[in-house]
């Protein structure tokens, strides 16, 4: 099969939409949906939209009624048995076990998978599709993404994949044809990329006005919650942890950390530094940022006392550092996250 077009095309693209019992039914259902829509008659539009650029079926190990992971079943339209080729694959969101994600367990997926890629295939995934896409090897040294809480457990799965998970949307190969999206509804951008890739721009936008679909263009890191690692297993860092968790903002705290550890400074951050990942004052920076961020999604307070309280008595800094870690202004998070009124009690 010859490359699909990475330009807008005049014939419908066919698109292989993925089932399987681990499958998340809104991520699968949503992408149908949107993949599958033009703009109807009557409704409002600013340009002339062509039909739906794709032909989009759902497919999987057999044809006929599945139940996926929230025993909500779904009708197989055909077999992977009966597909040679196919434009674009996509495998939805899955749920992971309290185990991880088993390998083996679809082995005759991953070697269709893999067929499709080498007879030029794309490849997406949306949130944690992308366990099942890894199993192929087509993303072994391939930039990707997955939804921010699975990001250590995939890690740990396929070290030979680079993750970012605080990327909305990773485009990756020699093709551009290994697309993965980020945490759950970021299947919004991934699917709105390969309408704006295979339809044009004006389509893409059309569609987006349909459906009131939006790009995550700040990244997904307003939406990441820091956690810091705690089963590296040496019980010194460890305590400096607990200790640090409730005592982040007050003055100098990585030097009493260091005085309550009894360790030379240089073994204390070293063996903070390998234990978490973070260095010492990058690890109290990430839990005051934490800290004000739940105070501006729920208190009134001004941003600057907001500051003060997590421990910054320069309010300017206190600003930059907020959006360098969350790539929003102080103001700008509030707005996005806090509780609307409407919706309080």
């Amino acid at each position: 099969m010859a490359k699909p077009p990475s330009q807008p095309g005049s014939h419908p693209c066919h698109v292989s939409l993925v089932a399987l019992p681990d499958a998340v039914v809104s991520t699968l259902f949503g992408i149908y949906d949107v993949m599958h829509a033009s703009v109807p008659a009557g409704m409002p539009s600013t340009a002339a939209v062509a039909p739906a650029p794709f032909r989009v079926e759902i497919v999987g190990e057999s044809a006929g009624p599945l139940e996926l992971a929230s025993r909500v079943p779904v009708s197989v339209q055909r077999s992977i048995d009966a597909i040679d080729a196919t434009d674009i694959v996509i495998v939805p969101s899955v749920l992971l076990r309290p185990e991880g994600w088993i390998k083996g367990r679809y082995p005759r997926l991953v070697e269709w998978l893999a067929r499709m890629h080498a007879r030029g295939a794309v490849l997406c995934s949306a949130c944690s599709g992308i366990f099942l896409l890894a199993e192929t090897g087509a993303f072994d040294g391939k930039d990707a993404t997955v939804h921010f809480g699975y990001a250590r457990t995939f890690a740990a799965t396929y070290p030979a994949v680079p993750i970012h998970p605080e990327r909305v949307l990773m485009i990756s190969g020699l093709r551009e044809e290994l697309v993965s999206s980020g945490a759950s509804t970021t299947w919004h951008d991934m699917v709105l990329y390969l309408i704006a890739r295979y339809a044009g721009a004006t389509t893409a936008q059309e569609i987006a006005r349909l459906f009131a679909l939006q790009w995550h263009q700040d990244g997904l890191a307003p939406y990441m919650i820091f956690e810091g690692r705690t089963d590296h297993g040496d019980g010194d860092i460890q305590s400096a942890q607990q200790w640090l968790g409730k005592h982040f903002s007050v003055a100098n705290p990585v030097e009493e950390m260091i005085k309550r550890s009894r360790l030379a400074e240089r073994t204390f951050k070293r063996r903070f530094t390998s234990a978490t990942g973070l260095t010492p004052i990058a690890y109290v920076q990430r839990l005051r940022i934490e800290d004000a961020k739940r105070r501006l999604e729920r208190t009134d307070a001004p941003v600057d006392e907001i500051g003060w309280r997590v421990g910054y008595e320069d309010a300017a800094f206190f600003r930059r550092l907020f959006k360098r870690t969350t790539g929003l202004a102080p103001g700008a998070y509030r707005k996005r996250f806090r509780i609307p009124d409407f919706a309080r009690p």
